[in-house]
């Protein structure tokens, strides 16, 4: 079934005999009625068979997600790691940064059950699992994109509204987890008919994890409702904010005559050009999604098209998890000497077990007293963004 929060798809087959385009969820069946009676994979009843995307699925998918889960939770958990034994959040871009590692972590753990769900063909595991995994999968998705909106004003204040940046940040900076904590909750909100309409439920001899409506709970306009709240949190919203933010600091960093004002300005462009990348394709499938809810004669080929488009999309939209610690964090020379340090604590670690009587004590407080150092003579606009 189609969702509309970004969720992955099950691969499981709907009832020839239970659709019809009044059934609640017309929309993502893997037969839906055609008007073309020539197609190979219409039958008498006019019915067209997806069976061709769904084996696509239980392929692509499955791998797909599992690189995105192995390398989205690598890059997150440094960052996390980073700030926490490393570098303390001096900044609130550091703190937004802080929060979209987290969320992008608890986002990517949700993978691995679509893997199984798509692997198996059906859900295998629990109504609760079911709800939980839909929740936390949506919950941290829409967490994600509103912080990349936060980034984006924090960057604002602090390139563009420089004489001001110091007042500014100096009242918002010890408010920083009330901003956070309402982001989170506001995701809460957005995301709450996830928990509520989601259910295990059987389907043609096995389990299906879905949105289900009640008849006379007018599921489309449910479904119209979830689409455009994930259309506005989770791509208009923060691209709203990324162009109005980095235009105008792309234009005072422009007048600025230095190198590395120069090379934030790369930073910047990568750093958009690859959201609309990631965002865009799939954004324009749900809204020709929305154009196509509760239409009649839906040509065959045109939905096969949409269905592989829902996958490949998808997928690419989610390599934002993996690429965010790369263009917001590791890009920053700060970043990357943490990285070292990270690197060279562990094979500090490593050694201790190997070599008997090696101590790691005088790194670890060499690199105390270097986080010491460098946060002290940090200014308060120093962040991990490369600006």
């Amino acid at each position: 079934m189609l969702s509309l929060h970004f969720w992955p798809r099950s691969s499981t087959t709907m009832s020839e005999d239970s659709m019809n385009f009044s059934d609640a969820n017309l929309f993502t069946e893997d037969y839906f009625p055609s008007d073309y009676s020539n197609d190979t994979y219409v039958d008498d009843n006019l019915l067209c068979s997806l069976q061709e995307v769904r084996d696509f699925s239980r392929l692509f998918v499955p791998v797909t997600y599992s690189l995105i889960c192995v390398f989205g939770l690598v890059g997150n958990a440094l960052v996390v790691v980073t700030f926490a034994f490393y570098k303390k959040a001096r900044s609130m871009t550091d703190v937004y940064l802080l929060n979209m590692a987290v969320a992008d972590v608890l986002f990517v753990l949700t993978l691995p059950f679509w893997v199984v769900n798509h692997a198996a063909g059906a859900w295998v595991f629990s109504n609760a699992t079911c709800k939980l995994a839909r929740g936390i999968y949506a919950v941290n998705f829409n967490c994600g994109m509103l912080l990349l909106a936060c980034v984006s004003m924090d960057r604002y204040v602090a390139i563009v509204q420089a004489t001001k940046a110091f007042r500014l940040r100096s009242r918002t900076l010890p408010h920083s987890r009330a901003i956070c904590l309402a982001v989170w909750l506001l995701s809460v909100l957005i995301s709450s008919s996830t928990f509520t309409f989601n259910q295990k439920y059987p389907l043609q001899g096995g389990y299906v994890c879905e949105p289900r409506y009640d008849a006379d709970s007018d599921p489309i306009k449910w479904k119209l409702l979830m689409l455009a709240l994930e259309l506005l949190f989770g791509f208009f919203v923060p691209l709203a904010f990324m162009v109005f933010c980095y235009a105008f600091i792309v234009r005072t960093l422009v007048r600025a005559q230095n190198s590395k004002r120069h090379r934030a300005i790369r930073v910047i462009v990568a750093v958009v050009l690859v959201f609309l990348a990631c965002q865009i394709p799939h954004n324009l499938v749900l809204l020709v999604t929305a154009a196509n809810l509760g239409r009649a004669n839906r040509a065959c080929p045109g939905e096969k098209a949409m269905a592989y488009a829902r996958h490949v999309t998808e997928v690419l939209a989610f390599l934002r998890c993996c690429l965010n610690p790369v263009l917001y964090a590791f890009v920053g020379q700060k970043f990357r000497s943490y990285f070292l340090k990270i690197m060279k604590d562990l094979w500090c670690v490593r050694r201790k077990y190997k070599s008997q009587g090696f101590s790691c004590s005088r790194m670890h407080s060499e690199t105390f007293v270097s986080r010491q150092t460098s946060e002290t003579a940090d200014n308060d606009n120093a962040s991990s963004f490369t600006m």
